[in-house]
């Protein structure tokens, strides 16, 4: 059975930091291609980040230079390194195995003052 569990979510103020990690059970994690999605209240789930099995990256506009997904094969865990938070970046963070399309429960993640 595949698990995507997240962690690392909660409450920042803005230009904080937070760290999410993803942690893969019952799949061979290290073929497949990653990726981080948020959801906003209101919202349509969006693509945040992606890292393709080589390490490939790539990322939504609206986090470039901000944002940085890695992953750690031999712990089969994906982690979002988010600095510089903002409030426009609160929303249900899920991880989600691109390749078998799988979807872990999802993190909040709050930026306020």
């Amino acid at each position: 059975q595949v698990q995507l569990v997240e962690s690392g979510g909660g409450l920042v103020q803005p230009g904080g930091s937070l760290r999410l990690s993803c942690a893969a059970s019952g799949v061979i994690f290290s073929i497949n291609a990653m990726g981080w999605y948020r959801q906003a209240p209101g919202k349509e789930r969006e693509l945040v980040a992606i890292i393709t099995r080589s390490g490939n990256t790539n990322y939504a506009n609206s986090v470039k230079g901000r944002f940085t997904i890695s992953r750690d094969d031999a712990k089969n865990a994906v982690y979002l390194q988010m600095n510089s938070l903002k409030p426009e970046d609160t929303a249900v963070y899920y991880c989600h195995d691109v390749s078998l399309g799988y979807w872990g429960q999802g993190t909040q993640v709050t930026v306020s003052s």
